[in-house]
């Protein structure tokens, strides 16, 4: 969307479980107001946000945690930045000549290899790949339709990736790929319905076009007459539209983030991205792939930009935004302010590395 705006594949890992339940646990005894579980106060530590120095003040949108110690993160002025030591180093790996452009998501599938959207209308939106660590880049795609923006990307495997762009001739546009981001296709348009009068999506986290497994993927839009969130089972040929409480009806108001933990289970997070401005009902959650949402019975108190899973939790998330962090522990249903830092988008890995970052340079990574 003209103005702002992944979910990480989880599987199961042998003997994390346990590791993944004490993590969740001490971050309730984090949260003012929410009683411990059993056993929560076993912990050593309680787990925190602690800042990493980037040494760069550009705003990263754009976060792709690979592992604990390693994780990408994309912003302004044509910043990308690695780490592979848990963040006590940040390598500028930005490509050359970028400066000019936005980068609002990242996709990363190990140290070496990742790829970034640069959005914007007409040319500035671009895609580029590294396969070397960010040493080099390949400009993979620019895009030459005047009318086209595209927000977001995601990748359902280290082939099979998507990006969307806001609507062109009354439908959303999606790109695809099926060779690992090196070569790119516009889909053709008539699985898409109809978008709405000012509907489009919002390149605020990297999370408006989300996946799960090999070919379900979500868009989530804002700024029409409904907040909606479209769904597509086939790698993003054919879409259903389904509309979510989250208020819209203003070009600041919609959904701006996806998060799904399997191909039913989903939360979406989002509101007003203006300061002055109340996000009542900025989450909802479904528990059938989308086809309906329900408001949660206690959303966050403002309005929040980035979601993400606890890995192997079947209840417990992260949602990020300017004003603070905050955790539910029941699937979405009910929200506690667990940090008032200022933050855009938030990821976590199987490893129990969670990744967030946003303003002014800020990455951090939670610890305890």
């Amino acid at each position: 969307m003209r103005g702002l705006g992944k979910t990480r594949r989880t599987g199961r890992t042998v003997g994390v479980g346990s590791a993944a339940a004490a993590l969740a646990a001490a971050l309730v005894v984090a949260v003012p107001g929410v009683a411990a579980p059993a056993r929560a106060h076993d912990t050593a530590r309680t787990p925190h946000w602690a800042l990493k120095d980037t040494g760069t003040d550009a705003r990263f949108r754009g976060l792709s945690a690979v592992g604990r110690d390693t994780a990408w993160v994309a912003g302004s002025k044509g910043t990308v930045l690695r780490t592979t030591d848990g963040g006590a180093v940040w390598r500028n790996v930005s490509p050359p000549g970028a400066a000019d452009l936005e980068f609002r998501d990242i996709e990363a599938f190990d140290a070496r290899r990742a790829v970034v959207l640069a959005i914007g209308e007409g040319e500035a939106s671009r895609v580029y790949r590294t396969e070397d660590g960010g040493a080099t880049w390949t400009e993979s795609f620019r895009n030459t339709d005047a009318h086209a923006f595209y927000d977001c990307l995601t990748f359902l495997d280290r082939r099979h990736g998507l990006a969307m762009s806001d609507p062109v001739d009354g439908r959303f546009r999606i790109l695809s790929t099926g060779d690992g981001g090196r070569t790119w296709k516009v889909l053709p348009g008539d699985g898409m319905p109809a978008a709405e009068d000012g509907e489009a999506g919002f390149a605020a986290s990297g999370q408006c076009l989300v996946g799960s497994g090999p070919r379900d993927v979500w868009l989530a839009t804002g700024g029409g007459a409904h907040a909606r969130v479209l769904h597509s089972a086939d790698r993003g040929l054919t879409w259903t539209a389904t509309d979510t409480p989250v208020p819209a009806g203003d070009p600041a108001r919609g959904v701006f983030a996806l998060a799904f933990r399997d191909r039913v289970h989903g939360i979406a997070v989002g509101g007003d991205y203006r300061a002055d401005q109340p996000s009542p009902r900025a989450a909802a959650i479904t528990p059938d792939g989308g086809r309906t949402w329900t408001t949660a019975d206690r959303p966050p108190p403002a309005y929040r930009s980035g979601v993400t899973w606890l890995p192997h939790s079947r209840t417990a998330a992260l949602a990020v935004g300017p004003t603070g962090t905050d955790l539910t522990t029941d699937g979405g249903r009910t929200w506690r302010t667990l940090d008032t830092g200022s933050y855009d988008t938030v990821d976590c890995t199987p490893d129990l590395g969670c990744w967030a970052s946003g303003e002014k340079g800020r990455v951090a990574r939670l610890e305890r």
